[in-house]
């Protein structure tokens, strides 16, 4: 460019980076080759240049015993590998899985200052809150595992929850074709308040509402809390078909009614958890419905780092493929 123009590159230099003292006409011949061939800065190689570090804020649930959110973790610490070497740097933000601990959270990473954030956003009403309290800091946020919906366009990386309940409602109308008796059955704890769960639920039922010629087909809900599963009775299963489990407790209903010799109930749940895999590789669960936790976590830190770093534009919505998975195309790898 400097040659183009006739000019020293460091006159180049201070007209890109508009640091004056240079003439009118060199900057007119500069900015003319300019347009003439498209001049682009290398971003990269600036912040490398620069030693410039970019702080991405993570703010998820803690991941003890919860194999669902360890595999979120794997793949944004995938993600911090691949993009560390740009700058991207990482900070930690764990919650407890009640909206006390969410709360205090939420105003730590308010008063953090960071380039972008990750967020899982499990409790709606202070997820909205805090949105709205946050765009005021003009700071870029991909959410992860639950959208929430308000008036900002924030990205999301997820699945389309009330499809994937759509989608259990058709697996369950291929699996018995006579009279079925369907139960669903909620084996909750505080973060099932979550919209996410609440839509999987409405798909469900939407399913069946849509095809009314699955008239045959009645339904009956049992909820019970996480802590108390030993309320679990066989007379909840008397009659039933199929069972609906909208989270990834599914193994919780395999482990019962193997252990109560209670046979031939199709069971659909979510998520590869190792419980899971066990009854689904023993034939107890039929239809688990992956969530691809590693894939969620990875896209959530390279979306910061695009839109961050290189100053791309990214979609807001990235919902990733409802995965069916059945004992015969169960694969580790």
């Amino acid at each position: 460019m400097a040659q183009l123009a006739n000019v020293s590159t460091g006159t180049v230099d201070r007209i890109i980076h508009n640091r004056g003292q240079v003439s009118l006409e060199n900057v007119n011949k500069v900015n003319a080759i300019i347009e003439e061939y498209g001049y682009k800065k290398n971003i990269l190689t600036s912040n490398l240049a620069l030693n410039k570090k970019f702080h991405f804020a993570v703010l998820l649930p803690k991941y003890d015993n919860l194999e669902y959110w360890k595999r979120q973790i794997e793949g944004i610490e995938k993600a911090a590998i691949e993009f560390g070497k740009f700058g991207v740097v990482l900070d930690y933000f764990f919650y407890n899985f009640n909206t006390t601990s969410f709360k205090k959270y939420l105003k730590k990473v308010m008063n953090f200052d960071c380039d972008g954030l990750l967020f899982a956003p499990i409790f709606y009403k202070e997820s909205v809150h805090f949105l709205n309290e946050y765009k005021k800091k003009d700071i870029p946020v991909v959410m992860v595992d639950t959208n929430i919906i308000s008036n900002q366009e924030y990205t999301y990386i997820g699945q389309d929850a009330f499809q994937s309940g759509y989608l259990a409602g058709r697996l369950i109308s291929l699996a018995v074709k006579d009279e079925n008796n369907v139960l669903i059955l909620k084996i909750t704890s505080e973060i099932d308040s979550s919209s996410a769960y609440l839509e999987r639920i409405d798909g469900f039922y939407s399913f069946f509402r849509k095809h009314d010629k699955f008239t045959n087909f009645n339904f009956s809900e049992v909820t019970i809390k996480d802590s108390g599963i030993n309320e679990l009775n066989t007379a909840f299963f008397l009659g039933i078909d199929s069972v609906y489990v909208p989270n990834s407790r599914a193994y919780i209903v395999a482990r019962f009614l193997k252990e109560n010799n209670i046979k031939g109930i199709c069971i659909i749940g979510y998520d590869l958890s190792k419980e899971n895999v066990e009854y689904l590789n023993q034939d107890t669960i039929d239809f688990l419905i992956n969530q691809r936790p590693e894939e969620q976590g990875y896209l959530g830190i390279n979306y910061l780092y695009k839109k961050i770093i290189l100053k791309e534009p990214i979609k807001n919505t990235h919902h990733i493929p409802l995965e069916i998975i059945l004992k015969e195309n169960y694969s580790e790898v």
